[in-house]
């Protein structure tokens, strides 16, 4: 029966944020928002609501580990596996936006979390303000750098401009949908998930940084997959590491706001997070060696691999 909550809440969760990205971007275009600060800013927050639900019933169900190993499992789920296979299928070409800004901030917050976790156990409710805080700088400047490059950046073209001609009664259905449908699946997701940790003998922890964090990081994954297969251009490095951002920032900072967050398991800040910041600080050798601003198939390979190592020693754990 856990099996079936996890596997239902994952599909919940996935249709669920399909429909809230739908109706965030036809709400945005109805607010004469350009499409330019649509993709960076509502389609990310929408993308990063499936961890945020799930990350805030973890919470207020005292599962605060749930809440913590989703957000890094999905952090290095998103370079480990969807960077990985999406770079084994097609090659990515590596902007320099990359290593000069977006790098830089994920590796800032994703100090900054270490030391946030390390030095009072927990993520209170001040430190989830400066969480966000920070997020709205990184936000500003992001808008601002792309307002600089908007006439030599193409247009995201993956945000539908049919969206712009829906109706206000279909934006509230699809809201509703969505909501409804984060709900429930974060509900059956924990609950599932600390049932299937009892059973198979391991810790919330491992569930969370392995199933719940692929979960809901399928997609990311799915996406690229597609795009890389048919020999479009595939999904960027860039939103990558800012969906890595957005789950520190946003998800984490939220989800503090409304139930501080408490370190449960020491494997946390002993073993998960030094696996987060590995495979992000690993990104900029692999940007330059051998071959500069490319990451191809052998590096797509090994970064795989990697995660795979990852995973096993998660579920090997005694």
């Amino acid at each position: 029966m856990s099996l079936l909550f996890v596997f239902l809440g994952l599909l919940l969760l996935v249709i669920g944020g399909e429909f809230l990205v739908r109706s965030s971007v036809a709400l945005s275009f109805k607010l004469k928002l350009s499409k330019m600060v649509i993709g960076l800013t509502v389609v990310s927050f929408a993308t990063s609501a499936p961890e945020l639900l799930v990350s805030v019933q973890a919470a207020l169900t005292g599962f605060s580990d749930i809440s913590l190993g989703n957000v890094i499992g999905s952090n290095i789920a998103n370079i480990g596996l969807v960077l990985g296979i999406t770079a084994v299928i097609a090659p990515l070409t590596i902007d320099r936006d990359f290593y000069k800004f977006n790098w830089p901030v994920m590796m800032l917050l994703s100090i900054a979390l270490y030391f946030l976790l390390k030095s009072g156990n927990q993520i209170d409710r001040l430190e989830g303000g400066v969480l966000l805080a920070l997020l709205g700088v990184y936000l500003f400047l992001l808008i601002r750098r792309a307002r600089k490059q908007e006439k030599s950046k193409p247009v995201d073209e993956s945000i539908d401009d049919g969206l712009s001609k829906t109706s206000g009664f279909k934006i509230i259905i699809w809201l509703l949908l969505g909501g409804f449908g984060l709900w429930g699946g974060s509900e059956l997701l924990v609950t599932g998930a600390v049932d299937m940790a009892e059973a198979l003998g391991v810790t919330e922890r491992v569930i969370a940084v392995t199933m719940i964090a692929v979960g809901t990081s399928v997609p990311e994954l799915a996406a690229s997959v597609i795009a890389a297969l048919k020999k479009e251009k595939a999904i960027s490095l860039g939103n990558l590491i800012g969906s890595n951002i957005f789950n520190i920032a946003s998800v984490l900072g939220i989800t503090a706001l409304i139930q501080p967050i408490a370190v449960k398991s020491k494997e946390i800040l002993t073993n998960d997070i030094f696996w987060m910041l590995g495979f992000a600080a690993i990104l900029i050798p692999l940007a330059f060696i051998p071959k500069k601003f490319e990451l191809g198939r052998y590096k797509g390979l090994l970064i795989a691999i990697a995660y795979a190592v990852f995973i096993s020693l998660a579920f090997l754990e005694k």
